[in-house]
């Protein structure tokens, strides 16, 4: 196990690091049973694209990086990231309910 670890020390894991690809992989895993159940069908939203959970999912992954990229530009890293993983989350139930 030793080796294991000292093959991925490169990557300086930490717990923050850690929690964050695990949640995208339960997030993976939630969206992958969820489709299997109940089968999605695409929609038209506001943005005039037709989209499925998964496209739903990507937009809001990739805005929340967005969200989280301005909030450190402008903001600062003084004042914890915890507001702009709000933003997101509330970002992600907009995206999920109009797009």
């Amino acid at each position: 196990m030793e080796g294991f670890a000292q093959s991925f020390a490169w990557m300086a894991w930490t717990w923050q690091t850690a929690t964050f690809f695990a949640t995208i992989i339960l997030i993976l895993i939630g969206m992958t049973v969820w489709e299997t159940v109940s089968p999605s069908g695409e929609r038209l939203g506001v943005l005039r694209i037709t989209t499925t959970r998964g496209d739903r999912l990507f937009i809001s992954l990739l805005g929340a990086a967005y969200i989280h990229l301005a909030w450190l530009g402008l903001i600062g890293p003084d004042v914890p990231l915890y507001w702009a993983t709000l933003i997101s989350f509330v970002y992600a139930l907009g995206v999920f309910r109009w797009v």
